[in-house]
């Protein structure tokens, strides 16, 4: 009998390893990660964190910023957490309500402005971000009396419809003509894919467009 107690503690599992080699090893990787744990522990306690209520204190206040929006400094009041589609509707006397807040969350294209010439959404930028560099909005690409090629096509070609896409639009089809003034209707597809039109109106959309990029590049004509 002792002799079968015996072979049957030194029965091997299927692995090769002894059922007594297992215990051991489990043992000391127990041991092993319980030193570890306390090191770190003792670690964690000498290394100081932050007041208690340090989580629990937001951050207040204004502060200046100037932003260069179409050409012009204009100074701005904002908190640091205000966006750049917030400063320019809300902050800015007088305001520029071109940009349009409808999802907010960086979806639709609708807030679309130019930050030094590439299209960025003004709702998921800082305003504070934004110092120092040129912005564009719909407002300086034309006016009604004087319309860019891409605004004056919209007009022919009806390419809007309730309008709250339409300034992102214009803007994202302008900031892209001046990378490929010679679009296909499958580069105009995939570039403007970050605008979005509820009123389905993406056929008129892409013939404004194409238009545009017939007369100048999409760029205002030099006087």
């Amino acid at each position: 009998m002792a002799g079968n107690s015996e072979e049957a503690s030194v029965k091997q599992t299927r692995s090769g390893m002894s059922r007594r080699s297992m215990l051991k090893g489990v043992g000391i990787a127990a041991v092993t990660a319980d030193t570890i744990l306390s090191r770190v522990a003792e670690t964690a306690a000498q290394v100081p964190g932050p007041e208690p209520t340090a989580l629990n204190t937001p951050i207040s206040g204004t502060v200046k910023v100037k932003l260069s929006i179409n050409g012009k400094e204009r100074e701005v009041e904002v908190e640091p957490r205000t966006t750049l589609l917030s400063a320019i509707r809300d902050r800015l006397e007088p305001a520029l309500t071109g940009p349009k807040l409808v999802c907010n969350a960086g979806t639709c294209g609708a807030c679309t402005v130019m930050l030094n010439g590439r299209n960025v959404y003004g709702c998921s930028v800082l305003a504070i971000d934004a110092v120092g560099k040129q912005i564009t909005t719909v407002e300086g690409i034309g006016t009604p009396d004087n319309m860019s090629p891409v605004q004056a096509a919209f007009m022919e070609k009806d390419g809007m419809m309730c309008g709250f896409c339409t300034s992102g639009f214009v803007t994202s089809i302008t900031s892209y003509l001046k990378r490929n003034p010679n679009p296909t209707l499958d580069d105009l597809k995939v570039n403007l894919k970050g605008n979005f039109c509820r009123c389905g109106t993406f056929p008129r959309v892409f013939e404004s467009a194409l238009t545009a990029a017939k007369t100048n590049g999409g760029q205002p004509k030099q006087s």
